[in-house]
Formats: structure tokens, C-alpha cells, sequence
């Protein structure tokens, strides 16, 4: 049984130093997720890191599709991204609009162009059986209208926050603020309570830093600028040695996000019987 791992975290988006809508804290991210996955049993020689300028479109879609094609019965692999997230609308043939996106954005997202969900699911899809898959984003999925974050402390005063969402072009902008008429609105079935969410046609576990209608923020933590929801996640993973179930750990994040006053709720999906397993196994 095989442990490996594609770790990916952009700071620096195209062009190479300043000029993109650059980041701070996610290559601390990918840094840390790599030394905790070590700690959780995965070989160091095992986990593939890819940050800034190495993780265009076409090296993290070519790294994944390997990690999924080699992959065999019994191994465990990761895929963890930290970076911009985003929404596109996804059109039709005959251009309707079929509804939205959420997607990823690599370095050279400019020219190359996001990676959507669609993809991702074309090389999950592929998974041989009885491969243990999670698959953990850092990253905005989506903003719910927001165009500017006015981001101070309790006192008035700027803070070093920033939210890791792309505005999505005016075409996508535009469906995307209408989107309650173009998708159907799934409701929780308890409202106010913290809830995995069960999904019994998914082949893997997804561990989101956000719902879809929030975004993802990264600020000050103990001196270095980290993502608030891999900060907690790699957190408790140490503490456990990556001993955990899902469920709990889902959990445990959400209880230090609320603690923390971070304006953000971790969600978690999978089939219910890999949500009530241990991680990593």
C-alpha cells in the first residue's frame, strides 16, 4: 500500500514577481501540508510539490492525471491546492446556460485559463477501485456577489487579510450574481448546524476551506501569513498523527475557524462510510 501526493501552492500569479493579483501564505501552506502528510506515514520521496511559476495549468493537470493513472488497489494519495479560486459560467452547445463552475486558478491562469471542476471530475472519474482519495482545497469556490473585501480590525485599520478569490470575468460575473435563477439552491437539512455532506456518487473525500457562498482568507498567524483553514487542518493532523476520522476532523477545523472569528465555514464531502473512516487509510 502506497502513500503519495500532489501538493500545489501559488503565491506568485503570472507575470513571474510582481503584476498578478499575487498571494502570501500559500506556499507556507503547501510547506506545511507537505511536512504534515510526512508525519501522517507519506514517504517525502512520495509527495510531488509544485509552487508559483512550476504550477502552470498544464504541469498540475499532468502531475494528477499520473497520481490517479498509477495509482493502485489499497494506496492512498492526496491532492491538495492552495491558491485563487474562482467561478466561470459553464455554456452550452446551443449556449445555454447550464449553470456555474467553481475552478481553480493556476500561475499562467491568464493565458492558459482556470481549471474547472469538470476537469478535475474528468480525472477523478478515472480512480481505480479501492484507491483512497482526498482531495483538500484552499481557495475561494465561490464569493456570493463579492467584488472587494473591505478588510480591517475591530479598530478600523487595514489588516493583512486577503481573500483567495479571482473576480470572475463580466460574463461570468453576470450569471454568476444571478445564479438563484439559473441553478437549483441546495438547502441544508438543519440549518445552523455543522454538517459533512454526504454524497453517495463521489469516489473520493474533498475538503473544502469554505462554502460556496463564502471565501477563503489567509492572514497573520503567529508571524507568518497562512491560510486560516490549512493552518487549522495541518493543526490538527499533527496533534493526531493523522489518526482521525474525516467527520472528526471536519469538525475539529470548524471548531477552530469559529474560535478564531475566521468569517468562514469549512465543508466536507463523501460517502458516509469514508466519512466515518480515518484519514489517509
Amino acid at each position: 500500500m502506497a502513500k503519495r501526493a500532489l501538493v500545489v501552492g501559488i503565491n506568485d500569479y503570472a507575470p513571474i514577481g510582481i503584476g498578478g493579483p499575487d498571494l502570501n501564505g500559500c506556499v507556507n501552506d503547501a510547506r506545511d501540508m507537505a511536512n504534515t502528510l510526512v508525519i501522517c506515514g507519506f514517504p517525502a520521496l512520495s509527495i510531488r510539490i509544485l509552487t508559483n511559476q512550476n504550477a502552470t495549468k498544464t504541469n498540475i493537470i499532468s502531475n494528477l492525471t499520473n497520481l490517479v493513472k498509477t495509482s493502485k488497489k489499497g494506496d492512498s494519495i492526496v491532492f491538495y491546492y492552495s491558491g485563487h479560486g474562482t467561478r466561470v459560467t459553464n455554456i452550452g452547445v446551443d449556449f445555454e446556460v447550464d449553470g456555474l463552475d467553481d475552478a481553480i486558478c493556476p500561475h499562467d491562469y491568464a493565458s492558459a485559463g482556470v481549471i474547472r471542476d469538470d476537469e478535475f471530475a474528468a480525472i477523478i472519474n478515472k480512480l481505480p477501485a479501492g484507491v483512497n482519495l482526498d482531495v483538500i482545497f484552499d481557495c475561494c469556490h465561490s464569493g456570493t456577489g463579492t467584488r472587494r473585501m473591505n478588510l480591517v480590525d475591530l479598530d478600523g485599520n487595514p489588516t493583512n487579510e486577503a481573500a483567495r478569490f479571482i473576480e470572475p470575468n463580466l460574463e461570468d460575473e453576470f450569471y454568476f450574481n444571478h445564479s438563484k435563477e439559473l441553478i437549483e439552491v441546495k438547502k441544508e437539512s438543519k440549518k445552523g448546524t455543522k454538517q459533512v455532506v454526504t454524497k453517495s456518487t463521489m469516489n473520493h473525500a474533498l475538503f473544502a476551506a469554505c462554502k460556496e457562498s463564502q471565501v477563503a482568507m489567509e492572514g497573520n498567524m503567529g508571524g507568518v501569513t497562512r491560510g486560516y483553514f490549512t493552518y487549522n487542518l495541518c493543526k490538527v493532523l499533527r496533534a493526531t498523527n493523522g489518526n482521525i476520522k474525516r467527520s472528526a476532523l471536519d469538525a475539529q477545523i470548524s471548531n477552530a475557524l469559529a474560535a478564531m472569528g475566521a468569517a468562514q465555514t469549512n465543508q466536507t464531502e463523501g460517502k458516509t462510510r469514508e466519512l466515518n473512516q480515518i484519514i489517509f487509510k
